[in-house]
């Protein structure tokens, strides 16, 4: 079957209910709650309604999922680009193999001197360790590692998932070695079996956050009193450089970023985070426990932005100003101004080559519905996304961006998402590292949407024009029209037949 652009939700409910009776009852059961179509909203709201698709629950047993664990969530996302800190990985080495180098966290500074972002540390654990336990070899590997590298801030211990299963007392080391150098040494309960997916092990991750580093009352950020436009940028890990497009742009308007985290930060710059005016989140899964807590205990408020495309930056940088005064409005006002033509430029390039193709994204944390504007403002459809570990407030607000009758599909599995690529056929495929092959040799092409299949930045302005050049790069390389797709050979068998 294959859907034409302009076919309706009835249509999509089809597909779906298609692609559903290649499961046994009860997995049919459970699977048919995480797949819905976006309906129109009330007179009242904009956008959709994505609300009515389950989240938030473990995995059917047996299905290939495509979520990390709350190891990755922890080590991978939060803590990992936080420059100046070695991040152990602590248990066997296989975790954290697989955590290194996976994301583009760019870092300012001299690895191995004042960053470490790039290197992987772990205790690597053998079955001995396992047996009696690895609290005395954490204990070596953080004096080893002050040993080695006396410009380190300080230590994070992420937890594997033997650790939890045999018990180590990480808190106790860590507080012994905090008191014998100290230098902080924050332990991070984030063993990969914890919960249903990387989404708990952000919120434990920004658990430590607040116990370990803002609520230490010893620890001297070693900073200057923020003025009154002072700001911090959350959830936005600078892949390739997005963090800075982002702090770049802010200070234009005229605020001052006092922390950018976690991409490109230090420790100083986290535990400075309580003294700025306003927090500024960009993706929301991972960092919106932390927002909520600054609000709770000093009062800071914190509201959403997204810098994908000029619709959304323009509309960002007007609802950010509007919490200050108006000369910071102004100032927005004008940088919006002075970018349009710019922006105008790269539109008249690339849309007459993108108008009406479709995407199907699958991606986690913001991207989801934080691109799907930045699309739009290419003229492209975005006919299907959805999450990989989203909650369902992510649904709720993902409903503001896409249109009534896109494909929303929650934790999708990999049978499931390619007989959605085959039944939609999409132009585009946005997804991660693990999608990226089999879809190219469906003949789609695709963009690796976790890490900008090392391009960017894509935020802001200037990110806009780098994110247009690399969509029309995929869909229109000629690459493409030299092998068939697996359905365009079945079409051909059949009507031969």
């Amino acid at each position: 079957m294959s859907l034409d652009r302009d076919d309706d939700a009835v249509a999509m409910e089809k597909v779906i209910a298609q692609i559903l009776e290649a499961y046994p009852p009860k997995a049919k059961k459970k699977r048919q709650k995480h797949l819905g179509v976006a309906q129109p909203a009330a007179e009242d709201e904009d956008g959709a309604n994505c609300s009515g698709v389950k989240s938030n629950v473990r995995s059917v047993p047996g299905v290939m999922t495509i979520r990390g664990c709350a190891y990755a969530g922890s080590k991978g996302v939060v803590w990992g680009p936080v420059k100046d800190t070695v991040h152990i990985s602590h248990g066997p080495v296989g975790c954290g193999h697989y955590s290194w180098g996976q994301r583009r966290n760019y870092a300012t500074g001299t690895t191995g001197v004042d960053a470490f972002v790039t290197m992987q540390f772990t205790t690597d654990f053998k079955e001995k360790d396992i047996v009696f336990g690895g609290d005395k070899k954490l204990a070596e590997t953080i004096d080893e590692i002050n040993q080695l590298f006396p410009l380190a801030m300080g230590v994070s211990v992420q937890s594997e998932c033997p650790i939890g299963l045999i018990g180590d007392d990480i808190e106790a080391v860590a507080r012994n070695k905090k008191e014998e150098t100290g230098k902080p040494v924050i332990p991070v309960r984030c063993e990969g079996f914890r919960g249903v997916s990387q989404s708990l092990g952000h919120h434990i991750a920004n658990d430590s956050i607040r116990d370990w580093v803002l609520e230490d009352g010893e620890r001297d950020d070693g900073g200057a009193e923020p003025g009154p436009y002072a700001v911090n940028i959350l959830g936005d890990y600078n892949i390739g450089g997005d963090a800075w497009a982002s702090r770049m742009l802010l200070e234009e308007i005229g605020l001052e970023v006092v922390g950018s985290w976690s991409g490109d930060a230090t420790l100083a710059e986290i535990a400075r985070a309580p003294k700025a005016r306003l927090n500024l989140i960009h993706c929301y899964r991972s960092m919106n426990y932390i927002c909520r807590y600054m609000e709770e205990k000093h009062g800071i408020p914190w509201i959403e932005y997204n810098f994908f495309g000029p619709t959304r930056i323009a509309e960002s940088l007007r609802a950010v100003a509007a919490q200050f005064d108006a000369t910071i409005q102004a100032n927005a006002e004008a940088v919006i101004a002075k970018y349009q033509p710019q922006m105008d430029a790269v539109i008249a390039k690339y849309r007459p080559r993108l108008e009406g193709k479709t995407v199907m994204l699958y991606v986690g944390g913001l991207r989801p519905r934080h691109v799907v504007t930045a699309y739009e403002d290419l003229g492209m459809v975005v006919t299907g996304t959805g999450y990989e570990f989203a909650h369902g407030d992510d649904y709720k607000r993902t409903g503001e961006h896409v249109q009534a009758g896109t494909l929303i599909y929650d934790d999708v599995t990999g049978y499931e998402l390619e007989k959605f690529i085959e039944q939609l056929r999409p132009d585009l495929v946005g997804s991660g590292i693990k999608e990226k092959y089999p879809v190219q040799k469906m003949g789609v092409p695709f963009r690796q949407m976790h890490s900008w299949d090392y391009s960017g930045p894509y935020h802001g302005y200037d990110g806009f024009a780098v994110f247009a050049r690399d969509m029309d790069l995929a869909i229109n390389n000629p690459v493409w029209g030299l092998f068939e797709a697996p359905w365009t050979k079945a079409d051909a068998a059949s009507n031969a037949a």
